[in-house]
């Protein structure tokens, strides 16, 4: 196998969930084949036959023998028992690579494998997967966080490789950093969702519709202002020191929802911080924005 580009690989995927059959399916527009793959619910087995036709589904410790490339694909808190359970059972061998998609976890968790000759990586896609089709092209222009052992450059090449392969871009995130990295993302990502939703529920809850078409324009000029800009791009009450626009959104969320008030009121204090730090906000004014956070929390 040469550094820099992986031979044509045959694969095992465990399991075929959202991502495992995703990346399955770019894993084979990449020229490699993927051999065997493990799902025993409908939505797997469903969504094998749309995503990886022709390939058998089969038990984890088949889908693991005799493949060059071990693609586990399950939730977080599943894989060092899966890692440590195939392991116990021989379904390793040298010179295998062992891939895991995890955010949270680096190469570490895969010391089991590794024990027994494996070439481990940590390849985690930065973006959400719905498990059909239309994930596989959006793989291109994502990026995915690849962590190898310390000091293995070839590890490091053959997963960017595969990276490149798949259509994405590679980004080295260091075993160290694997948790706090995963908490950046999450953070990110999940609670935009969960901001979007409150946003859209509560628009809906005073009679506004359509509120998502409302809020999209917003929301996306937001979005690319903050990833352009950066804390430049704060507007709205708080980072202008409006204490009497924050004091009528608080009275107006507390009656209707007060734990969407208390996160309203979390961030907001997060914002002023940030539209001081950016000198948006002079220190005075983020002083009475706060101070009228703490009067209406209590």
């Amino acid at each position: 196998m040469s550094a820099g580009r992986p031979a044509r690989l045959a694969v095992g995927v465990v399991s075929a969930g959202r991502v495992g059959a995703v990346l399955g399916a770019a894993l084979a527009a990449a020229g490699h084949r993927v051999v065997a793959a493990s799902g025993v619910s409908r939505a797997s087995t469903k969504r094998a036959a749309a995503l990886l036709p022709g390939v058998p589904l089969v038990p984890p410790d088949q889908a693991t023998a005799d493949v060059d490339l071990v693609l586990l694909a399950v939730p977080d808190d599943v894989l060092p028992g899966l890692v440590r359970g195939l392991a116990a059972a021989g379904c390793f061998r040298p010179g295998q690579i062992v891939v895991h998609t995890s955010g949270s976890h680096g190469v570490a968790v895969l010391a089991p494998a590794t024990e027994q000759g494996v070439l481990p990586l940590a390849l985690h896609p930065v973006m959400t997967f719905t498990g059909r089709t239309e994930d596989v092209a959006r793989l291109a222009g994502a990026s995915v966080a690849v962590t190898a052992t310390v000091g293995q450059e070839e590890a490091y090449n053959v997963g960017e490789a595969l990276v490149v392969e798949m259509g994405a871009e590679p980004v080295r995130v260091p075993e160290t950093a694997r948790p706090l990295y995963h908490a950046a993302i999450a953070h990110g990502a999940n609670h935009l969702i969960t901001l979007v939703r409150d946003s859209v529920d509560t628009l809906e809850r005073a009679g506004v519709r359509p509120a998502d078409r409302l809020i999209a324009p917003l929301l996306s000029a937001a979005l690319d202002n903050a990833l352009r800009h950066g804390d430049h791009a704060l507007t709205g009450a708080v980072a202008r020191g409006d204490v009497g626009t924050v004091r009528t959104h608080l009275r107006e969320l507390d009656a209707v929802d007060p734990d969407l008030a208390a996160t309203y009121r979390a961030l907001a204090a997060r914002t002023a911080h940030l539209a001081q730090r950016a000198g948006l906000l002079p220190a005075h004014a983020a002083d009475e924005v706060r101070a009228t956070l703490e009067e209406e929390d209590r």
